[in-house]
């Protein structure tokens, strides 16, 4: 059976029924008279953000970041590292960040000379224990840097590591910030010295010989073998770029050091390969300029 309501009662509850809607929707959005839903929505999207003046920094990576030949042969030279390094005529982003004198106490370089992606747990796991405001990662030269260029660490195995490292720093420090450099062009490397008598005779050594072996060949193969090489090095950054992208607090440079064109004269006089001192400033100063930038590279 259906009951009627009487017709100044039904007006009187619909009206109450509206302000209640009324009341429900603003409780809804935010809306009160000091503020604005459209803020409330803002705040609660809102990531972390980049901390563009972080007061402590770690490094991790292979010999670039260790200043490997910068002051003598075959030796490291952390002391010229454009991560941590404390000389005065490199300028480390340590430096710059944090001022000359709190180089000492407030950043640690766990970089290792020779290592590969497969070692970036471990120096992540040893950064993280100083829980750093900023986390320098430069690592990838030596998964390309083998005997043979199919013995170059796959790019799935590459992609596995990177994103284990970077899983475990999260584990351990959370809110540590990640600069990631890419890898340099190997090949511009290989360009720069391949004409020099002595630099070929230092190459024999052993250094990067998916790059640098027969320097001077033109043959189809050693020619094609540079070209895997620096392919290679291409997808390595391409892997960089896409898991650092998915990390709230991690940034990749943009491939600003591959970019980077490397002169003679700002590589290492001993074997022509790793960045000497004016290297070491360069890729200081490139870092400086992204860490403290509002907004990552495009």
């Amino acid at each position: 059976m259906r009951t009627t309501v009487p017709r100044p009662r039904a007006r009187r509850i619909l009206a109450g029924a509206g302000a209640a809607a009324v009341l429900l929707a603003g409780a809804a959005t935010g809306c009160s008279s000091g503020g604005s839903g459209d803020e409330g929505e803002r705040g609660a999207q809102a990531g972390p953000r980049w901390n563009t003046a972080p007061a402590s920094v770690a490094a991790v990576g292979d010999s670039i970041t260790r200043g490997f030949d910068a002051c003598s042969v075959l030796a490291d030279c952390p002391e010229v590292s454009w991560a941590t390094g404390n000389d005065p005529a490199v300028r480390s982003l340590a430096a710059r960040l944090l001022g000359d004198a709190e180089v000492p106490t407030r950043s640690w370089n766990y970089a290792v000379t020779g290592a590969r992606m497969a070692d970036l747990p471990g120096q992540l796991a040893g950064a993280a224990a100083h829980k750093p405001d900023l986390v320098t990662v430069m690592v990838g030269s030596n998964d390309a840097c083998r005997p043979t260029a199919s013995s170059m660490t796959p790019v799935a195995e590459f992609r596995d590591g990177f994103k284990k490292a970077l899983a475990g720093l999260r584990a351990a420090s959370p809110a540590s910030q990640v600069y990631v450099s890419s890898v340099p062009d190997l090949q511009r490397l290989w360009e720069q010295g391949k004409d020099l008598p002595m630099v070929r005779q230092i190459w024999k050594l052993g250094i990067c010989q998916s790059m640098l072996a027969d320097p001077l060949s033109a043959a189809t193969g050693a020619t094609a073998r540079r070209e895997q090489v620096r392919a290679r090095v291409v997808e390595y950054n391409e892997v960089l770029r896409e898991v650092c992208a998915k990390d709230e607090l991690c940034r990749y440079d943009g491939g600003a050091v591959f970019q980077y064109p490397f002169a003679a004269d700002q590589l290492s006089r001993w074997d022509w390969f790793h960045p000497g001192k004016d290297g070491q400033a360069r890729l200081a100063e490139l870092a400086h300029r992204q860490v403290t930038a509002a907004e990552p590279p495009r």
